[in-house]
C-alpha cells in the first residue's frame, strides 16, 4: 500500500510532465475535427475518406492511451511498489561503538562490515568537503539531484581517459548517497529509475548540506572505512579535522574506486596519481590557486601501515559483556556509541609489562601464567586489568581472562573468616591454638589441615594467625563460626560463585571454594572504604554518535561492614611485625614508606599463588599459576609468584604519592591486653588467657 506522503510526493515529482502530456493529447483532440454533410456524390467520396482517416486516428489514440496505462501500470508494479521508504534517509547508518580509557585515548571500535563514525559537517574541513565536490560533483548546489550535464561530461571524459585513470561516473553526490542508503550495485534500468525518484524525493526533503553530510558519513574508503572520519584514522591516523589539503584531495579521490585506489592494494600509485587529479580539479573549480596546487603536490603523502590494533583487550572484552549483561546494549557493532571507561591506558601498560616479564622470569618454575587487576576503590574504577602475560600468546591461551576466571584463592581468603569471628564478638587480641588437628567428617576422608611451613606456633593471637597467614588456627576459626556464616558473609561482600553451598565444608577457610579476581577485589575493596561497599563499574560516561549523553556513572555505595572491623582487619594486614614469624621482617609485602594492607595465598595443590592488597585508594590483586591447573614446582607466597608482580605494581603505582592511613573510628579504643596493645571496641568485654608465644620465624 502507498503511503500518503509517498503518493503526494511522486504526484509533485511528476506532476508539471503529467499536466503537459495531457495537453498536449487534448491538443490533438482538438485538431481533429469532423467534416460537414455534402449532397453531391464527390462529397459523400471525399466524407468517406475523411472518416477513414478519423477512424484510423481514434485508433491510434486507443493505443496511445493503452500504451500509458500499460506503462503506468508497470512504472507502479516494478519500479513504484518497490520503492523503499525514503524517510529511511533520516535513520542512522551502522556506526562503530567506541571505546576509550579515562583520557580518551581510543582502545578498540566494534563494527560489523563498516567502521564508521558520525561527524558533522562543521567539523570537516573546507578541503575535504571543497575536494569531494570537485571529483565527484562540480555542480552539486546548481543542480536538483540529477545532471545530464554531468552525464555528458563524464562521457567526454571516458572516451578521452589515457588509462592511468578509472572511468567517471555520471552520478551526482546525492544520487551516490540515495544508492549507499536505498539501493544495491545492480546495473538495470530499474534500479536506475528507482535511484532517480529517491534522488528527486531525497532533494526536496533535505537541504545540500544535509545531503553533504550524510554522503561524507556514509560512503565507502575502502576496506571497513566507512565515512570521512574512520577514513582518516586507517590512512593517515588523525582525526579529520587534522587532514591537510593533500591528505584530504587524498581521500576524496578514493570513493569512485576504493579497492583500485587503495594504497594497500597492487598499486599503491593509483591512489597518488588520483590524488593528483582531484588537486588539478580544485584549481579549475577555483578552490585552490596554481602556486598553492603546486605546494600541495610537493607534500609527501604520509601512509599509516594497516593494521587494527587493540589496547588492553582483556579489559575491552570484558567490558562489552559487562555492557550487554548489565546494561542491555547489544549490537554494539552498529550503534555508533562511545564508550568512555575507568581504565588509564598509561598505568595498564605499565602492569602489563611487569606482569609479562615477572612471569618470563620464573617460568623455570613451571608457570607459565600470570594476571592483575587494579582498583581504584574509593569511585570503584578498574585502572588496569591484565587478564595474561600476552593476549597474543599462543603457548597458553593467551586470550582467556584469568581475571574473570574461577580460581581457588588459597589463604587469600582468610580475611572474611577473621572479620566474621570480629563480628561474633572475638578481638585482634582473642588467641586460638596452632596445633594439629584431625576433622573425622562422616562419608569422607579425615581432614588434617597443615601449615604452610609444616610447623606449629601454639597459642597465637587472632592478629598473629590472620598476619602470618596460618592455616591451622583459620580451619579452627571456621568451625566456630560455622561454614554458611561465611558464605553469607562472602556474597553480602560481593562473592557469588559459592551458590552450591553443600560442595563446601571446613576447607573453604583455606581457599576451597573458586573465586573471580574481580569478585574477590570487589570485597576486599569493602576493607579500604573501611565497612563500605563502592560497586565496580568500569564504564564512566556512553554517548550517541550525535554526541549526546546517554549514560553518566553515578557511584553506588553501601554500608556492609562496620567500620571498626573493616579497620582491625586494615590494621592486622598492615603490621609487618605481626608477620615477620612466617614472612620475615623484609618480604615482598613491604612497601617501603606506605601503609599497605596485604594478605597472600597459595593453594595446597600448587595451582594458584595470589597477592592482594589495598591502601584507602588504590587496591592491587596479582595472580599466577598456569591455565589449565597444571601445578606449579614450587612458590613461596612473600618471595617468588605473585607477591613481586604485586610489589612491583604496587610500588609504580604509589610511587609520588603521600602516604595514606585508615581513618581510626570513634568506637575503636585501644588497650592492653597481655603487654600489648590492642584495639577493642569501646564496651566490649574479652577474656584473654595471657601464654607465653614463643613465634618460629621460618622465611628471612
Amino acid at each position: 500500500m502507498i503511503g500518503l506522503e509517498k503518493l503526494i510526493s511522486f504526484l509533485i515529482l511528476i506532476g508539471r510532465p503529467l499536466v503537459k502530456l495531457i495537453e498536449i493529447i487534448f491538443g490533438i483532440l482538438k485538431k481533429i475535427k469532423l467534416p460537414k454533410r455534402q449532397k453531391k456524390q464527390k462529397e459523400k467520396r471525399i466524407r468517406k475518406k475523411e472518416k477513414t482517416r478519423v477512424k484510423w486516428g481514434n485508433y491510434w489514440l486507443l493505443i496511445l492511451l493503452l500504451g500509458l496505462i500499460s506503462g503506468g501500470y508497470l512504472f507502479y508494479d516494478k519500479i513504484w511498489k518497490e520503492l523503499p521508504d525514503v524517510n529511511l534517509i533520516y535513520n542512522p547508518p551502522k556506526m562503530s561503538t567506541v571505546i576509550t580509557d579515562k583520557n580518551g585515548e581510543i582502545l578498540y571500535k566494534f563494527y560489523q562490515d563498516e567502521n564508521r563514525t558520525w561527524v558533522p559537517l562543521d567539523k570537516i574541513p573546507e578541503d575535504l568537503k571543497e575536494a569531494t565536490i570537485a571529483i565527484e560533483d562540480k555542480d552539486f548546489y546548481g543542480h536538483y539531484g540529477l545532471s545530464v550535464k554531468g552525464v555528458i561530461k563524464a562521457l567526454i571524459y571516458n572516451f578521452k581517459k589515457d588509462g592511468e585513470d578509472k572511468p567517471r561516473g555520471g552520478s551526482t553526490i546525492t544520487q551516490q548517497l540515495v544508492k549507499n542508503v536505498f539501493l544495491s550495485d545492480e546495473k538495470t534500468l530499474s534500479r536506475k529509475m528507482k535511484e532517480a525518484i529517491l534522488t528527486l524525493m531525497v532533494e526536496k526533503k533535505l537541504s545540500k548540506n544535509e545531503i553533504l553530510e550524510r554522503y561524507l558519513n556514509q560512503v565507502s574508503y575502502g576496506g571497513e572505512a566507512y565515512g570521512v572520519a574512520e577514513a582518516s584514522w586507517k590512512y593517515f591516523g588523525k582525526q579529520v579535522s587534522e587532514l591537510n589539503t593533500i591528505e584530504a584531495a587524498y581521500l576524496a579521490g578514493l570513493p569512485a574506486a576504493p579497492s583500485s585506489y587503495s594504497p594497500y592494494g597492487n598499486n599503491p600509485n593509483l591512489g597518488l596519481l588520483r590524488a593528483k587529479h582531484v588537486i588539478e580539479e580544485m584549481v579549475s573549480n577555483g578552490y585552490l590557486n596554481s602556486a598553492e596546487a603546486e605546494r600541495w603536490l610537493g607534500q609527501k603523502i604520509n601512509i599509516k601501515t594497516n593494521n587494527k590494533e587493540i589496547k588492553a583487550p582483556h579489559f575491552v572484552f570484558m567490558v562489552k559483556q559487562w555492557l550487554e549483561e548489565k546494561y542491555g546494549y547489544t549490537n554494539l557493532e552498529k550503534q555508533g556509541l562511545t564508550i568512555k571507561t575507568t581504565l588509564d591506558l598509561k598505568i595498564q601498560k605499565e602492569a602489563q609489562k611487569i606482569v609479562t616479564e615477572e612471569v618470563k622470569s620464573i617460568n623455570k618454575l613451571n608457570i607459565g601464567n600470570g594476571a592483575a587487576l587494579i582498583l581504584d576503590v574509593r569511585n570503584g574504577d578498574i585502572l588496569a586489568m591484565v587478564g595474561s602475560k600476552d593476549y597474543h600468546a599462543t603457548d597458553i591461551d593467551g586470550k582467556f581472562n584469568v581475571t574473570t576466571g574461577l580460581r581457588q584463592p588459597g589463604s587469600s581468603i582468610k580475611p572474611i573468616n577473621y572479620l566474621l569471628a570480629l563480628e561474633k564478638g572475638y578481638s585482634l587480641a582473642s588467641t586460638i591454638d596452632d596445633s594439629p588437628i584431625t576433622y573425622q567428617i562422616k562419608g569422607q576422608k579425615p581432614y588434617a589441615p597443615q601449615n604452610y611451613n609444616g610447623k606449629y606456633m601454639g597459642r597465637v593471637t587472632l592478629r598473629t594467625a590472620l598476619a602470618s597467614s596460618l592455616n591451622i588456627p583459620s580451619v579452627k576459626l571456621l568451625e566456630k563460626n560455622g561454614v554458611n556464616n561465611m558464605i553469607d558473609l562472602a556474597e553480602k561482600m560481593g562473592i557469588n560463585t559459592w551458590k552450591e553451598r553443600n560442595r563446601f565444608g571446613l576447607s573453604l577457610a583455606l581457599g576451597a571454594g573458586e573465586v573471580k579476581m574481580t569478585e574477590l577485589a570487589q570485597a576486599y575493596s569493602i576493607f579500604a572504604n573501611l565497612g563500605s561497599k563502592v560497586e565496580i563499574n568500569p564504564i564512566l560516561e556512553i554517548k550517541n554518535y550525535l554526541g549526546e549523553i546517554i549514560y553518566k556513572k553515578e557511584i553506588e555505595k553501601e554500608k556492609v561492614v562496620e567500620a571498626e572491623y573493616a579497620y582491625m582487619i586494615n590494621d592486622a594486614l598492615s603490621d609487618n611485625q605481626a608477620r615477620s614469624p612466617i614472612f620475615g621482617p623484609n618480604s615482598k609485602l613491604v612497601i617501603k614508606g606506605k601503609t599497605v594492607a596485604v594478605k597472600t595465598g597459595t593453594t595446597n595443590s600448587l595451582k594458584d599463588n595470589w597477592c592482594i592488597g589495598w591502601t584507602p585508594s588504590y587496591l592491587v590483586a596479582t595472580w599466577v599459576g598456569n591455565n589449565d591447573s597444571r601445578p606449579m614446582s614450587w612458590v613461596a607466597s612473600g618471595v617468588t609468584g605473585a607477591t613481586p608482580i604485586w610489589n612491583k605494581i604496587t610500588t609504580e603505582l604509589l610511587k609520588n604519592k603521600d602516604n595514606e592511613t585508615w581513618q581510626k573510628p570513634d568506637s575503636l579504643v585501644k588497650k592492653n591486653i597481655c603487654g600489648r596493645d590492642e584495639w577493642l571496641v569501646e564496651g566490649s568485654e574479652i577474656k584473654i588467657d595471657c601464654l607465653k608465644v614463643t613465634p618460629t620465624v621460618t622465611l628471612n
